[in-house]
């Protein structure tokens, strides 16, 4: 398995690794990323990697079978060989902008408090979409509910629990048509605010800013009808 990184310390940028393989459509296998695999609705991360005689821009990573991660070049260009020291370094602003989207997507699902059908994170916007028959009447206010809870500056935090204590507490998972990953013994739980001031808490593999008042103002620039009742809730991040 690689180990992943990005799990342990969401501000790693950069990191000393070995390649311990290849796929056959040209990503490299390492033996642990700094770089965060597309799922979940977040993109994979892009950024370079070094080694000694060669360099490769990084287009985006990927899942592979058995707990491992690919980096896939951006170029069909030689690969670094099995056995190789390899340097990994982020595009930290792309990264850092993903984070703070993913934070601002739990918030407002708190901030509407309905089944969640589907979701994407990007650098400049994202979206949850949620089964809601009728759309809410103020836009303003639901804008003026996610600022106010980002500014108390919650802290964001993980642990984890078994799969059986997740099928105890089904009520943990928000998303109708995605199950958080199940079958390895636990899953992992992110939780924002602490005691008496936690406002949310759910299972996501994702990346996550450290506190909430990270993700800096945000709008809720649209909804849109997909579906009979289904509306996409559109997200954009201000600076």
């Amino acid at each position: 398995m690689t180990e992943a990184v990005f799990r342990t310390d969401a501000y790693a940028q950069q990191i000393a690794s070995r390649v311990t393989g290849h796929t056959p459509e040209g990503g490299i296998l390492v033996d642990r990323s700094v770089f965060y695999p597309t799922g979940g609705g977040q993109p994979g991360d892009n950024g370079w990697v070094e080694w000694a005689g060669g360099r490769l821009t990084i287009a985006t990573a990927v899942k592979v079978e058995g707990g491992q991660i690919a980096l896939v070049p951006a170029e069909p260009l030689a690969l670094p060989p099995v056995g190789t020291e390899l340097f990994q370094r982020l595009d930290w602003a792309r990264r850092h902008r993903h984070m703070r989207m993913h934070t601002a997507l739990h918030l407002l699902s708190v901030v509407i408090p309905l089944p969640v059908t589907g979701g994407q994170i990007g650098a400049e916007r994202g979206r949850l979409d949620f089964d809601m028959p009728d759309p809410p009447a103020d836009l303003e206010q639901l804008t003026r509910a996610l600022n106010a809870l980002i500014g108390r500056d919650l802290p964001v935090s993980d642990d984890w629990i078994t799969d059986a204590e997740l099928r105890a507490n089904p009520g943990l998972v928000k998303t109708l048509s995605v199950m958080p990953p199940m079958g390895q013994g636990r899953v992992r739980l992110v939780r924002i605010g602490a005691g008496p001031d936690q406002v949310d808490v759910q299972p996501c593999g994702g990346t996550h800013v450290a506190r909430t008042g990270e993700i800096g103002r945000v709008d809720i620039s649209k909804i849109e009808k997909k579906g009979r009742q289904n509306r996409r809730v559109t997200v954009t991040l201000t600076a």
